[in-house]
């Protein structure tokens, strides 16, 4: 056992707590704490969260993460290295935009060219058409005006007004149910909106209340350049993701049959969540953090 996981173990024993209880508090895998009490740091899932879940132990039984830092930095992994790949990756990605910004420019003068030579075509077209259609005009004017008299045929059918009054009035009926229709299809859509309430923060665990809603899908998404660690799980601790996500990666569960969901991810900020299409936006500015959502069902 290392100097730093005897300091924690006592600390936590101090407190009269155990494993199982410090995992409900602090959301981190038994295994994962039984890890850090015995300095065994390899079966962490990297070097972040090595250093996110010693901090999240050492508030939960009240000690300075900072102090423990300082003090056991021999011990402790440094971060630094995991962000290494990160940065490079987006220095290949600038450079990868530069060479396409030079490629565009190069067609530049060529994409002129062709759109002046696509102008001069529709203006000749354009001037072809016109004067063909003027000819014919002309052609049409110079004919003989024939007109036919049929003031005296009997053959002209008369007016049937109450046809037109019973048309207008279809028309009239139509028009009525087009707008009911539409009144129904508003009164729908205002029934189907659901509403997302902050209803606790405190300190890196955010509680939300979800009503009016017609599913239950939960997304979690990594940013397009970043990458996170999640835990999913329910109100009945069972467990729908460990993982690590990234590059733009996303994962959707299903929680009709539950009515909380808990969310817990080791870097907020590459972080995105999504309740039925509709991105939570964090509370909090911590680094690590736990999401609760709880799903208001009308029964």
């Amino acid at each position: 056992m290392s100097d730093l996981g005897s300091r924690l173990r006592m600390a936590r024993e101090e407190k009269s707590l155990t494993l199982d209880e410090l995992q409900a508090i602090t959301r981190i895998q038994k295994r994962y704490l039984s890890a850090i009490e015995e300095g065994n740091f390899e079966v962490m899932p990297g070097k972040f969260y090595t250093r996110a879940f010693i901090k999240q132990y050492a508030e939960a039984v009240d000690l300075e993460p900072e102090v423990l830092f300082e003090e056991y930095k021999n011990e402790i992994p440094i971060a630094y290295e995991d962000d290494l790949p990160e940065q490079l990756t987006r220095v290949q990605s600038r450079n990868s935009v530069s060479r396409k910004g030079s490629k565009l420019i190069e067609f530049f003068p060529k994409i002129l060219m062709a759109i002046f030579f696509i102008a001069i075509i529709v203006l000749v077209w354009y001037l072809v058409t016109n004067f063909l259609i003027s000819n014919d005009k002309d052609a049409v004017n110079d004919e003989p005006n024939t007109s036919i008299d049929i003031s005296e045929s009997d053959d002209v059918p008369s007016t049937d007004s109450s046809a037109d009054d019973k048309g207008n009035e279809g028309q009239t009926d139509s028009t009525d149910q087009e707008k009911k229709d539409d009144d129904q299809s508003e009164e729908d859509k205002e029934q189907d909106a659901q509403t997302i309430t902050v209803e606790n923060v405190a300190g890196n665990t955010t509680t939300y209340e979800v009503s009016d809603m017609s599913q239950y899908e939960v997304t979690v998404k990594a940013t397009d350049s970043g990458e996170a660690w999640i835990e999913v799980t329910n109100n009945s601790d069972k467990q729908y993701a460990s993982k690590k996500i990234a590059n733009g990666e996303s994962e959707t569960y299903d929680f009709s049959e539950d009515i909380e969901a808990y969310i817990r991810t080791g870097r907020a900020m590459d972080t995105e969540i999504y309740v039925n299409d509709e991105k939570l936006e964090f509370e909090s500015e911590a680094t690590v953090q736990n999401i609760i959502i709880k799903f208001n069902k009308q029964q």
